[in-house]
């Protein structure tokens, strides 16, 4: 789990927020269908409050206006590899000062702790909805996830704690230490959870259609190489397995959040953690996927609300937006044919309540 992305978007929005609340020009709640307006209404206002700091970088290309983003938004295209390989050196370099850090719940991966509160929950309730069995406290009990990019673990061991079997990968071998010296205090975690230093192309070969799950969470929106990241996905997975992808759109929102209050402006990351065009449209990432043998089943925008230091689902994908996707079945097969009832699914979701709750849960 690289993680930068999307934490630094909500570390941004966070003080954003907090600066456009004093000039009376707080965004509407979640769910609100201004959202969008909103946001760039109060946003308007803290470039002009900030546009003496750009004109003291000489040097700087950045816009002023959101009229001159935009117009340079729709200039710009994503960078094309010719590796062959999802794993960029450049994104490496950026987080291995950061790879002791992934338990520290109040420093820059605050967000991504928080936003278990959602995604777990996503990830288990949408696998029960497909499965007629399950097991009471360790609803996953049998399922086979890997957790590509996994940093330090923050995903892989909540799902572990679900019954899961996990394996995480991440090419940072620091972010690796860190995963397994924190799994080591929990004997469970220890037993559940494999970690290792690898790509998604190493272990290929050796995993071929092995996966019935495969968690993708802030990873998509730093590869090299996300077409091969998307095929390697569908060559470990197993037919009708289940691809869960969280990243940030490719918007003038996110360049403005993620970007420019946030590197530009405010300095809360170092300027270049994030590329802009590096952000994945929701229309393309479904693009890939289906040109990939999958089948897109759900894309949910979500929403970090930065008084509370909480997440929640939203029908806007501007910024943050999941994605669930399913591989086709081999060949001659089709999908499921007992397709459970929505009684069916809100059963199991309560009876699996226990192994969902915020304790369970948390990081």
């Amino acid at each position: 789990m690289w993680g930068g992305g999307g934490a630094g978007a909500a570390r941004a929005l966070t003080l954003a927020l907090r600066r456009g609340r004093a000039a009376g020009a707080l965004p509407g709640a979640a769910g609100d269908g201004h959202a969008d307006l909103s946001f760039q209404t109060g946003l308007r206002g803290i470039l002009q409050d900030y546009n003496w700091k750009i004109q003291l970088k000489s040097s700087s290309t950045l816009p002023v206006s959101l009229t001159e983003m935009k117009s340079s938004m729709l200039t710009a295209k994503r960078p094309l590899s010719t590796s062959h390989s999802s794993v960029d050196s450049k994104e490496i370099k950026k987080f291995q000062l950061l790879a002791h850090k992934w338990w520290d719940e109040e420093g820059e991966y605050s967000a991504l702790h928080s936003m278990n509160d959602i995604r777990v929950p996503f990830i288990r309730d949408t696998l029960l909805s497909m499965s007629c069995n399950y097991h009471l406290g360790n609803p996953l009990s049998g399922v086979k996830i890997l957790d590509v990019g996994c940093g330090g673990g923050l995903l892989s061991e909540p799902l572990a704690r679900l019954g899961a079997s996990v394996t995480g990968i991440d090419p940072l071998e620091d972010n690796i230490r860190t995963a397994d010296r924190h799994k080591s205090f929990d004997p469970v975690l220890a037993k559940r959870i494999q970690y290792k230093s690898s790509s998604l192309e190493e272990i290929v070969e050796e995993s071929m259609e092995t996966f019935d799950v495969i968690v993708a969470s802030e990873v998509v929106e730093h590869v090299a190489d996300l077409e091969t990241f998307i095929k390697c996905c569908s060559q470990v997975l197993k037919p009708e397995g289940s691809l869960f992808i969280t990243t940030i759109n490719k918007t003038q929102l996110s360049y403005v959040l993620g970007i420019v209050v946030a590197e530009k402006i405010m300095g809360i990351v170092p300027e270049g953690t994030h590329e802009w065009e590096k952000f994945v449209p929701p229309e393309e990432l479904e693009h890939l996927l289906e040109s990939n043998g999958f089948s897109v089943k759900t894309v949910n925008g979500m929403l970090y609300n930065p008084l509370w230091g909480s997440w929640s689902w939203m029908e806007s994908t501007s910024l943050n937006y999941a994605v669930h996707a399913v591989k086709s079945g081999a060949q001659g097969q089709s999908g499921p044919t007992d397709a459970p009832s929505e009684m069916d699914i809100q059963q199991r979701s309560a009876t699996a309540g226990t192994a969902g709750t915020a304790s369970d849960i948390s990081v």
